[in-house]
């Protein structure tokens, strides 16, 4: 009988990953012109990603950082143009997608950017061939920044355990398993 609850404990708990979206969250950061901080390293991220939602307001703003400058990087390497996706943004990283936010075309601060994109799927398998995700201000122009609060939500993709959370778990049943 306790078998049958620990396995069925772990097949919700793996199943809660699988489906779960991962949401990158922030308190009064600011970023510079074209200044992106990794939300996800390559090989943390697992699934098909397939949208992005943005909840987030201006909080202040130097030359023009408007709030839908905000952006979603999905690239190899930040300190080169180009990658998979730049989500939001005024300027143009090369990537091989860029859409825009629904809203958000103010530097005014209060100004909010809120909605839900779509766009091609982006496969992420878990390990370190993957892109990583960075999140920043993609207005290049250099002296420039915006300072934001909020959240930006990756649809479709669940964050992989780390090992030693596996660990952890393997452990977990070791221990069940001798009390007997």
């Amino acid at each position: 009988m306790n078998k049958f609850v620990l396995g069925a404990s772990l097949t919700a708990l793996v199943g809660a990953a699988a489906s779960a979206d991962v949401t990158y969250s922030f308190t009064n950061q600011t970023w510079a012109g074209f200044n992106f901080s990794e939300a996800f390293a390559a090989g943390s991220l697992s699934g098909s990603l397939t949208s992005a939602s943005i909840n987030a307001v201006l909080d202040a703003s130097v030359n023009y950082t408007y709030a839908d400058d905000l952006t979603v990087w999905v690239t190899g390497d930040p300190t080169v143009s180009g990658g998979a996706l730049q989500m939001g943004g005024y300027s143009d990283l090369s990537a091989a997608e860029h859409h825009y936010w629904p809203n958000g075309g103010s530097s005014a601060p209060g100004t909010t950017s809120i909605g839900t994109v779509s766009f091609t799927a982006i496969n992420f398998a878990g390990d370190a061939s993957d892109y990583g995700v960075f999140i920043g201000n993609g207005y290049g122009y250099s002296a420039t920044s915006g300072t934001f609060t909020g959240s930006i939500t990756l649809h479709g993709v669940n964050a992989v355990p780390a090992p030693g959370a596996l660990a952890l778990v393997g452990l977990a049943g070791l221990v069940g398993r001798r009390r007997r």
